[in-house]
C-alpha cells in the first residue's frame, strides 16, 4: 500500500536522495527532453522493484548503474497520473545506493508546465514557460517520488534557446554554450538542502535582474522589471525580521520571479526564487505575500508536511509568521486585524464548502481526492486560528514564538504529520500539559466547519470596516445621501478590503445601495486587485448587470485562481449569464494555465 494518498512511491522501501537532471526545453513541442538520474537508496532488502509517479510522461529507457532496467507503466488513475515500475537488473541490500536514470520527455498538455507564445507575454518577442508542482505535478515534469515525505537536494543543466534565461529553485551555477547546438545554451544550478519534488521549479523567458538586497535580485520581463524592482524593495527588511523571529535562512540566494498574468497563485515558495503574480504590484497585499513566501523558507520548505493532508503544517505555520513579521513592521494591532480578517475570510470559504463538507477539516482524508480539488483557506486560516488561539492560551507572542523556533530546529530537513507537531507542543509546554488538555483537539483537526474555539482579537483597526459597513446594512432609501467620499478619508486600503469583505458575508445590499456606492466612492476606478475582485462579487451578489463584463475581464486579464474561479462562479450563478460565462470560459481556455482551467471548467460544469 502507498504510504501518500496522492503518491504511488513507497519511500519506506526506497528513497531517492539526489537527483542530477539534464534537459532541453523545446519551444516548437512544447515539451521538456532529457534524463532524470536518481540516487536510490534501499531502505528495506532485498530491493528488485522501484515504483515512481508519472503523469503524460513518455519514457525511452532506464538504466541501473549503467545497465538496461526493464519497466512497465501500470493502470493510470484520473488524477495521479501512472506508476512506472522499474525491475532493478540486480538485488540491493538495505542501505545500499545505485544510480536509476530514465530518459523521458513531458507532454505539451503536461499540468505542471505553462508554455506562452511570444504574442502572450508582455515584450511579444520571445517564448515563455514556467513551471507549478504544488501539489502533486511533478511527475508531470519527469518521474519521480512525487510525495512530500521524501526530500532530495539537486543539480540541473538546461538547454534553452541562448536569447533567453532560465531559473530555477536552487543557485545559479553558471552558464555555457550547448556544445551541440550553437543557437542554445546551458544553464546549470545546483541545490543542496533537500527538498520535496513539489519545490523543484524553472522558468524560462527574456527575463532580466535589479539587484535589490545582498542575497536578493528581482527577476521580470523588461517590461515589468523596474516597476517590479521598487515594489518589492523591503524584501531584506523583512528577511531579517523572519531570521530574528525563527532562526539563520540557510538557503543563501532569496530572489523574487515576477510571472506572466495567468499564473495561478498570488506567490509559490519555491527555494531561493521565489514566484509572484503580477497582480501583487497593483494591490495592498504585496507585503503579505512576500512575508508568507519568505516565512515558507523555515515552515513548508525546511520543516515539511508528510502528506497533503497535513497541509495545515505548512500553511498554518506560515501565515502565523506572516502576520508576526507584518506585526514587527505596521505593530501588533494591524496583526490583529490581519488575524480578524483571516477569521472572516475562513467564514467566506466555509460558507461557500458548506460546513459539513469533509475537506473543510483541518487534517481531511484525502484518499482518492485531487489535492487541487481541496485547496482553499482553510489549512492557511483554520491552521493560523488554531495557533493563535493557543498562543492566547499559553502565555502570549513570545512564550508561542519560542516554542516555533523549537519546532522549527527539532523538526528542520524532515517530513512530519500532525501527530509529531502535537507531540512536541505538550513536550515543549510540559508544565502547561492541564491547559492543552482542555483543547478540543478532536474538533479542531477532524471536525468540518468553523472551529470549535475562536481567538480574542483587538478591534481597534477593525472598527471603522465594521461601522461603515453596518450603515450600509442597515440603510433605507431615504439615507443613501448620508454617504459620501468623505466616509473612506481615514480608512487605509487593507480597510477598503476589510469593509467590502465584511459587506460580502451579509446579504445582498439593494442594487439602489452598490450603485450610490460607486456614485460615492468610485470603487469602479479603482486598480487595487484585492479591492476590484471583492467590489465586482458585491455588485453581482446585488444582481448589477453593469458588472458582468467587468468581472468577466478581470477573471481572463488575470489568472490567480483566487480571482478568477470566484469571478467565473459569481456570472455562472447569475442565470441571465450563465452561457455568457461558459462561451467567455471557452474563448479563453487555450491561454489558461492547465489547472485553472480544469478547476473552472469543473465549477462551469464543462469538463467531459
Amino acid at each position: 500500500a502507498a504510504e501518500d494518498p496522492c503518491s504511488f512511491a513507497s519511500p519506506s522501501r526506497c528513497l531517492t536522495r539526489h537527483l542530477y537532471l539534464r534537459c532541453r526545453a523545446d519551444f516548437g513541442a512544447q515539451a521538456l527532453r532529457g534524463t532524470a538520474a536518481f540516487t536510490a537508496r534501499a531502505e528495506r532488502e532485498p530491493l528488485r522493484c522501484l515504483v515512481l509517479d508519472t503523469k503524460d510522461l513518455q519514457v525511452f529507457k532506464v538504466t541501473v548503474n549503467g545497465q538496461d532496467a526493464k519497466y512497465a507503466f501500470g493502470e493510470k488513475h484520473s488524477f495521479k497520473g501512472t506508476p512506472l515500475e522499474i525491475t532493478l537488473p540486480f538485488e540491493l541490500r538495505r542501505g545500499q545506493e545505485a544510480i536509476v536514470e530514465i530518459s523521458f520527455e513531458s507532454s505539451p498538455k503536461s499540468s505542471a508546465l505553462q508554455w506562452f507564445t511570444p504574442e502572450q507575454t508582455s515584450g511579444k518577442k520571445h517564448p515563455f514557460l514556467f513551471s507549478q508542482c504544488q501539489a502533486a505535478h511533478c511527475r508531470a515534469i519527469f518521474p519521480c517520488q512525487d510525495t512530500p515525505a521524501v526530500k532530495l537536494t539537486y543539480y540541473a543543466e538546461i538547454s534553452i534557446p541562448k536569447e533567453l534565461v532560465a531559473l530555477m529553485s536552487a543557485n545559479r551555477d553558471g552558464e555555457m554554450p550547448d556544445p551541440e547546438d550553437s543557437s542554445r545554451k546551458i544553464y546549470r544550478f545546483s541545490q543542496n538542502v533537500p527538498i520535496p519534488c513539489y519545490l523543484i521549479a524553472l522558468v524560462v523567458g527574456a527575463l532580466e535582474s535589479r539587484k535589490i538586497g545582498p542575497r536578493t535580485l528581482v527577476w521580470a520581463e523588461k517590461e515589468l522589471v523596474d516597476k517590479s524592482a521598487y515594489e518589492f524593495a523591503e524584501a531584506e527588511v523583512m528577511l531579517q525580521t523572519a531570521e530574528d523571529l525563527a532562526g539563520p535562512y540557510v538557503w543563501g540566494q532569496y530572489d523574487l520571479l515576477v510571472l506572466p498574468p495567468s499564473f495561478p497563485y498570488g506567490g509559490m515558495e519555491n527555494p531561493c526564487l521565489t514566484f509572484v503574480t503580477p497582480t501583487l504590484l497593483v494591490s495592498a497585499t504585496l507585503t503579505k505575500v512576500i512575508a508568507h513566501e519568505i516565512s515558507h523558507s523555515w515552515t513548508g520548505n525546511l520543516v515539511t508536511n508528510k502528506t497533503w493532508e497535513h497541509f495545515w503544517l505548512n500553511e498554518g505555520h506560515t501565515v502565523y509568521l506572516e502576520r508576526r513579521i507584518t506585526g514587527r513592521l505596521f505593530g501588533e494591532q494591524f496583526r490583529h486585524f490581519k488575524a480578524l480578517g483571516g477569521w472572516r475570510e475562513l467564514q467566506n470559504t466555509i460558507n461557500t464548502l458548506g460546513d459539513t463538507n469533509p475537506v473543510s477539516s483541518l487534517v481531511p482524508n484525502l484518499n482518492e481526492v485531487d489535492p487541487d480539488d481541496a485547496y482553499s483557506s482553510v489549512p492557511y486560516e483554520k491552521g493560523f486560528a488554531l495557533l493563535f488561539y493557543l498562543e492566547q492560551l499559553l502565555g502570549g507572542p513570545d512564550i508561542f514564538m519560542g516554542f516555533l523556533k523549537a519546532y522549527i530546529q527539532q523538526f528542520a530537513y524532515k517530513s512530519i504529520v500532525t501527530e509529531d507537531w502535537k507531540k512536541f507542543l505538550y513536550s515543549y509546554f510540559k508544565d502547561k500539559v492541564d491547559v492543552l488538555d482542555k483543547v478540543d483537539w478532536n474538533s479542531w483537526f477532524h471536525a468540518p466547519g468553523m472551529p470549535p474555539a475562536k481567538p480574542t482579537y483587538d478591534m481597534t483597526l477593525a472598527n471603522a470596516c465594521v461601522a461603515l459597513s453596518q450603515r450600509w446594512i442597515k440603510a433605507k432609501e431615504s439615507d443613501l445621501d448620508s454617504f459620501s467620499s468623505e466616509d473612506l478619508k481615514e480608512m487605509s486600503s487593507h480597510q477598503l478590503i476589510e469593509f467590502l469583505a465584511l459587506l460580502l458575508l451579509e446579504a445582498p445590499l439593494p442594487l439602489s445601495h452598490v450603485q450610490r456606492m460607486q456614485q460615492v466612492y468610485d470603487f469602479n476606478a479603482m486598480n487595487n486587485s484585492e479591492i476590484r475582485f471583492r467590489w465586482l462579487r458585491l455588485c453581482m451578489k446585488s444582481k448589477w448587470e453593469e458588472a458582468i463584463p467587468l468581472a468577466l475581464k478581470m477573471a481572463t486579464d488575470q489568472g490567480r485562481m483566487k480571482f478568477t474561479r470566484p469571478l467565473f462562479r459569481d456570472v455562472y450563478s447569475f442565470d441571465k449569464y450563465r452561457d455568457l460565462a461558459v462561451k467567455t470560459f471557452l474563448e479563453h481556455r487555450a491561454s489558461m494555465h492547465p489547472v485553472t482551467s480544469m478547476l473552472v471548467g469543473k465549477d462551469l460544469k464543462q469538463n467531459q
